[in-house]
């Protein structure tokens, strides 16, 4: 896709020596969430899966949960000669007319509460929104659709080596960042290891909305024997998306923040952070790692 990278020129010093290449960048344009017709958001986001960032935002939002509750997701008017696309259409990329491809309007099936559109309105998925942690927890708790298994007999297992080689599974299939070294990243894994599903973009949050949000189109919502790798830290807002989305595991390469840890010990997330190698800290949801019992320290 075309938008997703850029090029530009560049000074480039290395070892005293001056040179000029063109350099690739990763591309960051606005792109506007409305609903019904009336404006809900604006993310900054690397142009590609418009549709299924939308449509992921509104999961974590807890406005949608299913593929029936989605009408369609439409560029505005004037996008196309149509100006409409399915939610299940792949996304065109290029320019066409007068249009940006970066306004976006979502349609809900019938009977499907409209989200409260105002300017007061606490949008907790967004950093800084003001809320405070218990305002942010209590939030997630009452509008998420899917309790988390929290027994120890949950299905979902996983070993400490196979979360271990997650992290260079997550690297190889960077198509972009390879190009640009600028993009986060969010994959889906099986238990066993096994890549499922990969988005790149130039916002952590929004590669996480791209991954949910095709998981919705595809109505395979709850993933609820999934693993979500990010490529880095674990925010609260991730957090509260990959619970939002039944998503029993998440794991980072970096740190957790401390609300997100809070979030995983209410819901019975598995938060995994720093994981690097075969090094790793368990924050949440330690039932979920297959541990040798004889092996752990107190």
């Amino acid at each position: 896709m075309g938008r997703v990278t850029e090029r530009r020129r560049v000074i480039r010093i290395r070892d005293g020596a001056v040179s000029t290449r063109p350099d690739t960048l990763v591309a960051e344009e606005p792109m506007e969430i409305r609903v019904g017709g009336k404006p809900l958001a604006i993310t900054m986001r690397t142009p590609g899966d418009d549709f299924a960032l939308a449509a992921g935002f509104l999961v974590s939002e807890g406005v949608l949960a299913s593929a029936d509750e989605l009408a369609n997701i439409v560029y505005c008017a004037g996008a196309t000669s149509g100006g409409t696309a399915g939610p299940e259409e792949a996304e065109s990329g290029g320019g066409g007319g007068s249009n940006s491809y970066n306004v976006v309007d979502v349609r809900l099936a019938d009977g499907v509460p409209v989200p409260d559109i105002s300017l007061e309105r606490n949008v907790y998925t967004t950093s800084s929104c003001g809320l405070c942690g218990k305002a942010s927890l209590d939030a997630v708790r009452t509008t998420a659709r899917w309790a988390l298994d929290t027994s120890p007999d949950t299905p979902v297992r996983i070993a400490p080596e196979t979360l271990s080689a997650l992290p260079d599974r997550l690297r190889a299939a960077q198509r972009v960042f390879e190009r640009t070294g600028g993009l986060h990243a969010a994959a889906l894994f099986t238990a066993d290891g096994e890549l499922l599903d990969i988005r790149e973009d130039v916002g952590r949050h929004n590669a996480v909305d791209k991954i949910v949000g095709r998981a919705l189109q595809q109505d395979r919502l709850p993933l609820s024997s999934a693993v979500l790798m990010v490529s880095g830290r674990a925010s609260f807002e991730l957090a509260q998306k990959a619970v939002m989305a039944g998503i029993p595991v998440l794991a980072a390469v970096s740190a957790p923040s401390s609300l997100a840890v809070d979030l995983a010990v209410e819901t019975g997330l598995t938060l995994v952070g720093f994981l690097r190698g075969s090094s790793m800290n368990v924050y949440a949801g330690e039932h979920r790692i297959a541990l040798d019992a004889a092996a752990t320290t107190g």
